[in-house]
């Protein structure tokens, strides 16, 4: 079970101000999780390989081929300022 100092001692870390009745609140609810997390380091893992996900995750993409290539014009065509073949943007400084 997690005491009350030790849920002010959290809120302070975490700049939290709290009320007593969301200190005891917390404080039961934390404790709920810490024993909830005990419980599942009771169980038995041997020999379970272990995962990143639950169900097996395959990356699908497609192969990487040019569809139609862009001249300088068609791509500076929507530029709201250009200059010399660029794109001009303002001074950063």
């Amino acid at each position: 079970m997690i005491t009350i100092k030790e849920v002010e001692h959290v809120a302070k870390l975490a700049r939290l101000e709290l009320t007593e009745e969301e200190k005891v609140k917390f404080s039961k609810q934390l404790g709920d999780i810490l024993e909830y997390a005990q419980q599942m380091n009771e169980i038995d893992t041997e020999g379970v390989e272990p995962m990143s996900h639950a169900i097996p995750i395959v990356n699908v993409m497609r192969e990487d081929k040019v569809v139609h290539e862009f001249s300088r014009e068609e791509l500076m065509a929507n530029a709201p300022l250009k200059e010399n073949g660029f794109f001009r943007v303002p001074k950063i400084g």
